[in-house]
Order: C-alpha cells, then structure tokens, then sequence
C-alpha cells in the first residue's frame, strides 16, 4: 500500500463532543487510537500499510485537533473516551461484527476500559504500553511524577513539563531493567525468540531518549526526524507538517487534563480477566526500563494475558511505522 490509499473521512456526533474520523481500506474494523498529544495524523504512514486487510478507522480524540468538545475542557475519562470507541464502532460495523483495537501509551488506556466496558463489541484488543501506575512496584512514586508533570505545566509551561517528564522516565544507573518477555504472562503473543536485548548502559541510553518526548509521542521536530528516517523524504510533507502542528497545540489539555487522569485509572481486573484471550499486551524493544513497560507487563501478569514485543521502544509507532505495522499486522492475525 502507499500513504495515497483513498481516505474517508466524516464526524461522529457523541456525548458532549464531535469526533473527526478517518476511514481507510476494507475488511473488518481496525480502530487505531492515538496517544499522548496525537491526532489522528500520526497513524497516516500505518494505516495505509494495513487498509489491505483492514477497514482502518483513524481518529482525533475528544477536545483535541478537529474534535472540538460542547463545552470548557475539564478532566477526561478513560471510560468517556472508551464509550466513544464503541459509539464508532456502531457506526462503522452496522451490522455488529466486532472490531480490533489499538491503543498506544495514553489510549492504551483507553483501550483496557474499552474492553472492560464493551468486550462484545472488540475482537482484540493490543494495548501497547499503558503508563497505569497503580500496575508499579511503587504507584505513589508513579503518581507523584505525574502530578509533578502537571505542575511544571501549571508553573512553567509545556518545556518545562517535558523536561520533568523526561527527568522522571530515565532509569537510574543500578536500576533492574523490566522483566523480559519469558518473564511475563504466557500466551499466543509472546515475543519473537531470538530477538537480543540491549547492555545495560545501551538500554539506559534508549530509555532517557524515550523519556525526552512527551507522552507518548514525540516533539513535532522529534517525530519529523524520525519520520524522515523511514522514508524517503527529506522534509515533512504538508500534510505531516500539518499533524506536528495539531499535536503541539494538542500539548496543553494533555498536560492538564490528560496525563493524571488516565495514568491514575484503575483498570477493572475482573473484567480483563474475563477477557484476558481478546487482549495482547504491548511492549517495546527498547522501552522495557521505562515506567509504561514495566506497568504493562505488570497488567499482563495480573490478568493472564499475552504479551508481545514490538519495535523501537515507547513512541516506536513513529520511530518506523512500517516495521511498527508489520508487527501489529503479525499481532493481529495471530490465532
């Protein structure tokens, strides 16, 4: 496929908010949300690569880019956010066959109230590295930088908050790396063997350059650098340049109303549990030292489900999203 692939889009009206969506390809429902400050721009490169299987539905979160809310943004929800999951669906598979979903740090938590919420409307569910403290060794420590975060916000502004956040996420030297991935629940996702892990120092290195971006994703010049390295151009595309944009004005209702609210969601175990077969946990490669990996092997072992290893490390989705989509692609017709 390429980034030209024919592209449907349209606005769902619910409760409190418009969505602006994005429709891609044929086949059965793929609904890939984003994370951190993104819209649904950040998906553009993944999206095409899989619309030959999929029917991928993209889209901009409630108050973000082309999703204006009704009325003042205050704290969000995971289970709002996650009931406009369903809502889409119902629009997009009329006839009720469920959909897949896909979530990345921030709407990975999305994700797990979604299937906690909705399991007859979702097939599977890839929840790629949800920061949900109350999964760490020390969730008060996990509350506290995230409150920290805020507050930098709240005093100095979004660099501020991005060099806190950064300060927070690197491991410290001595630190024990996450468990790897003979370590976590078993299931049909485990991953790859073969695939080698990074020394120590290497592995430290990765995690600091992980925590420099916001959560989850990159700066806008970060993440056209990294676009740039996957493909042949030399300069954003307009429509990219565009996408940088929308997440960086983005910044601030993350900062606020965002990052606390979700990072702080106690997903319903019992009912993950009962749906621990519809459910793959993500990790990256690169990313096992960092808080959201070490939660989201935590939240595998405790419900029972899969785990699986994808490329790059937290913000892999923009590091390569062809390698990144081929992976999800393995992920989602495994069996």
């Amino acid at each position: 496929m390429t980034d030209r692939t024919p592209v449907r889009r349209g606005l769902l009206t619910v409760d409190g908010a418009t969505l602006h969506h994005e429709v891609r390809g044929e086949g059965p429902l793929l609904v890939m949300m984003p994370g951190g400050s993104a819209d649904a721009g950040i998906y553009d490169a993944i999206a095409a690569d899989l619309a030959d299987r999929w029917t991928v539905a993209v889209f901009d979160p409630r108050g973000y880019s082309r999703s204006p809310l009704d009325c003042p943004v205050t704290d969000q929800s995971p289970a709002t956010h996650a009931d406009d999951i369903a809502r889409l669906i119902d629009l997009l598979s009329p006839d009720g066959a469920p959909a897949a979903l896909f979530g990345s740090s921030s709407s990975a938590v999305v994700a797990l109230a979604a299937l906690a919420r909705h399991p007859g409307r979702l097939s599977r569910v890839v929840a790629h590295e949800p920061p949900v403290v109350a999964l760490l060794p020390d969730p008060d420590a996990g509350r506290a930088l995230f409150a920290a975060v805020r507050e930098a916000f709240r005093r100095d502004g979004v660099a501020a908050a991005m060099a806190t956040m950064a300060a927070g996420l690197a491991p410290q030297e001595g630190e024990a790396a996450a468990p790897g991935p003979e370590d976590a629940a078993s299931g049909p996702e485990q991953a790859a063997p073969g695939q080698e892990r990074a020394a120590p120092g290497q592995e430290r290195a990765a995690a600091a350059e992980e925590a420099s971006a916001p959560e989850p994703n990159p700066a806008p010049e970060r993440a056209a650098t990294r676009e740039q390295a996957s493909s042949p151009q030399q300069t954003p595309s307009p429509e990219q340049a565009a996408t940088f944009r929308r997440m960086h004005a983005n910044l601030p209702v993350f900062l606020e109303h965002v990052l606390c609210p979700f990072s702080g969601y106690v997903p319903d175990f019992v009912a993950l549990q009962a749906a621990a077969a519809q459910l793959v946990v993500g990790v990256g490669r690169d990313s096992r030292a960092l808080l959201p990996a070490v939660a989201a092997e935590g939240l595998a072992r405790r419900v029972g489900a899969g785990v699986a290893e994808f490329p790059g490390g937290h913000i892999g989705l923009t590091e390569d999203p062809r390698a990144f989509a081929a992976r999800l692609r393995e992920v989602l017709l495994a069996t």
